[in-house]
C-alpha cells in the first residue's frame, strides 16, 4: 500500500549531496491566477532537477559488493545527470547509455560528472535494450529512472519538504507526470500525512500515459508520444508507479505545447530562472485548473520540476507563448484581391495589435491572408473577433490550435503552387536530430517521387520537425505510405490541412 512508503521517505538520508529546495512565493502568478500560487525549486538542485533525489537514494540502499560492480542506467537527460553525480560523490563506476539524439549540452554535462557515457540508438528503447544487454554482459546493477520503490522514496523526500514548509492550508498540488516516480513518491506521502490536500498529475497531452491507464484500469502503451516536454515523455507509466498513482492521486490534467511554453514565462518572470518543458509542466496544470475550476484565494502549489533546457530551444518556446497564453489568434481570413482591401480590413480591428501578417499574390478575386492578432486572454475576444469578421463578410478559418500551421506555414507563406504541379501529397515528420538523419530521409523519397515542397526548422530539440510535398500519382499513394512507415519516423499526412489548401496547394489540385 502507499502508506509502506512513508518509513521509506523518512529513512532517506540524501541531504549530504542533495539540498532542500525553496517554496517559493509566485506574486505575478498569484495575480494571473487569483490564487496563492508557490513554486517548489526543484530547478537549484545541484543538477537543476530532482532526479539526483532518487538517484542517490537508490545507490545508498544498494549493497557495497553491487556498489563496487559499478552501475548502469539507459537515460537522455535528468536521470542520467543524477545518477552520475550521485555516483561520482560516493566513488562508484556509472555507465550511462544515452541515444545519439540526445543533446550534446547533456552529454557534456554527464561526462563533466564523471559518468562513462555509451551513445546508441535514436530513441530510449534503444539505449534502454542494450544498457539491459551490457548488465548480463558486465554484471552491472541496472538503475531505473523512476520504476523503484527506493527511487520513488527518493523522490518523495519533495513532499516532506514542502508539507514543513508550509503548514497552513494547502487546496491542491501540481506534480508532473512522465514515468511516474516524483508523483507516486510526492502522492504517497501527502495523502498519508495530510489527506485533505488534493493531489494533481500533470501530463503532455501529446503523452498522457498515466491518463491512459486511469482510463483503461490497467497499464497500456501509448501508440505515439510527443517529444516536446522530453522530461515527461513516455509511452507507459511505471508499474510500481501506477500501483501507487491510481490510488492516491484526485485526477489528472493534460496540457498543451503552447500551455507549457506559457508556464515558462510565468516562471521566469517570477523567478528569472528558464525551466525546462517538463519542468513547467505542473505549472501550466495549475493555472488550467485555476482557470476552468474557477476556484480563487485558495493555496495552490506547482513543482518546478527541473531547468535543463537547450539554449536554441527558447526561441521555438518564445514563439508558442503568445498562443499559450491565450494572447494570440492565428486566423486565415479572405479578402478582396483589390486596392483599399487590406486598409479597410486593418480599420475594423482598430487598435488591435497584428503580431504577423503573410500574404503573397496568387491571381483572382480574392485573397487568403495568414494573420496573427494579440487577444485578450480569459474572455471571449477571439469568439467575438471571428463573430466580427463574419459578420463584415469575410470568410475566417480559427487556426490558432492548427499544430502544421504554427509550425510550418506561417514560415512558408509565399503562394500557390503553379497549375502545372499535379498530384501533390503533403505529410509532416518528426525524425531524430542526429547527423545523416535527414539524407536517410531524403534519400528514401527522392529517388522514387519528386520532392515540390520542403520545410524545416532546427527547434534546438532532440528531434526535427520537415513538412514535404511530395508528386505521387493516385495509383502509387500505397507505396508511399508503406515507404513511410518503413522509416519509421512519426508523420502524419496534411493534404487536406486549410492551411495547406489556402497558403500552397495548387489551385488546379
Amino acid at each position: 500500500m502507499p502508506q509502506s512508503y512513508i518509513k521509506r521517505i523518512l529513512d532517506a538520508r540524501i541531504y549530504d549531496l542533495a539540498v532542500e529546495t525553496p517554496l517559493d512565493y509566485a506574486p505575478l502568478l498569484c495575480e494571473k491566477t487569483r490564487n496563492k500560487v508557490y513554486l517548489k525549486r526543484e530547478d537549484l538542485q545541484p543538477v537543476f532537477s530532482f532526479k539526483l533525489r532518487g538517484a542517490y537514494n537508490k545507490l545508498l540502499k544498494l549493497p557495497k559488493s553491487l556498489r563496487e560492480r559499478g552501475v548502469i542506467a539507459a537515460s537522455a537527460g535528468n536521470h542520467a545527470q543524477g545518477l552520475a553525480y550521485s555516483a561520482r560523490h560516493m566513488g562508484v563506476p556509472a555507465t550511462i547509455v544515452m541515444p545519439q539524439t540526445t543533446p550534446a549540452i547533456k552529454v557534456s554535462a554527464v561526462k563533466r560528472h564523471g559518468a562513462n557515457v555509451v551513445l546508441h540508438g535514436d530513441t530510449y528503447d534503444e539505449a534502454s535494450n542494450l544498457a539491459k544487454q551490457l548488465v548480463k554482459e558486465k554484471a552491472l546493477t541496472y538503475i531505473a529512472p523512476y520504476d523503484d520503490p527506493d527511487v520513488i522514496a527518493g523522490q518523495g523526500t519533495v513532499a516532506m519538504e514542502l508539507l514543513r514548509q508550509h503548514t497552513s492550508d494547502i487546496h491542491a498540488v501540481f506534480i508532473p507526470v512522465g514515468g511516474g516516480g516524483l508523483c507516486a513518491g510526492m502522492a504517497a506521502y501527502i495523502k498519508y500525512v495530510r489527506p485533505e490536500i488534493k493531489v494533481y498529475a500533470v501530463e503532455p497531452e501529446d503523452a498522457a500515459c498515466l491518463k491512459l491507464a486511469i482510463k483503461q484500469k490497467k497499464r497500456a502503451i501509448l501508440p505515439q508520444v510527443g517529444i516536446f516536454a522530453d522530461g515527461v515523455a513516455v509511452a507507459q507509466i511505471g508499474e510500481e508507479n501506477y500501483r501507487v498513482l491510481k490510488n492516491t492521486i484526485d485526477g489528472v490534467i493534460t496540457v498543451t505545447t503552447d500551455e507549457i511554453c506559457a508556464a515558462i514565462k510565468d516562471i521566469f518572470e517570477d523567478t528569472r530562472s528558464i525551466a525546462e518543458p517538463a519542468g513547467a509542466c505542473a505549472l501550466a496544470g495549475l493555472k488550467k485548473y485555476a482557470q476552468e475550476s474557477g476556484c480563487e484565494n485558495e493555496t495552490l502549489i506547482a513543482v518546478h520540476s527541473g531547468a535543463n533546457t537547450n539554449f536554441d530551444r527558447l526561441r521555438y518556446i518564445s514563439e508558442r507563448t503568445e498562443i499559450g497564453e491565450r494572447r494570440e489568434a492565428v486566423l486565415l481570413v479572405t479578402i478582396p484581391e483589390k486596392p483599399g482591401a487590406y486598409l479597410k480590413f486593418c480599420e475594423l480591428l482598430g487598435k488591435r495589435n497584428i503580431t504577423e501578417f503573410n500574404y503573397r499574390y496568387a491571381g483572382g478575386a480574392k485573397a487568403t491572408i495568414f494573420v496573427g492578432l494579440q487577444i485578450t486572454p480569459a474572455s471571449d475576444d477571439k469568439e467575438a473577433l471571428l463573430a466580427l469578421l463574419t459578420r463584415q463578410g469575410y470568410g475566417v478559418i480559427d487556426m490558432t490550435d492548427n499544430e502544421m500551421a504554427k509550425l510550418h506555414i506561417r514560415h512558408l507563406v509565399g503562394g500557390h503552387a503553379p497549375a502545372t504541379l499535379k498530384d501533390e501529397v503533403v505529410y509532416r515528420f518528426e525524425f531524430p536530430e542526429r547527423p545523416g538523419a535527414l539524407l536517410k530521409f531524403l534519400t528514401l523519397l527522392a529517388n522514387r517521387w519528386n520532392i515540390s515542397l520542403f520545410h524545416y526548422r532546427n527547434h534546438g530539440a532532440a528531434y526535427g520537425r520537415v513538412l514535404i510535398g511530395l508528386q505521387v500519382a493516385p495509383l502509387q499513394r500505397p507505396d508511399v505510405e508503406k515507404a513511410l512507415k518503413a522509416l519509421n519516423y512519426a508523420f502524419w499526412e496534411e493534404t487536406n490541412n486549410p492551411a495547406y489548401q489556402q497558403f500552397l496547394a495548387s489551385l488546379n489540385q
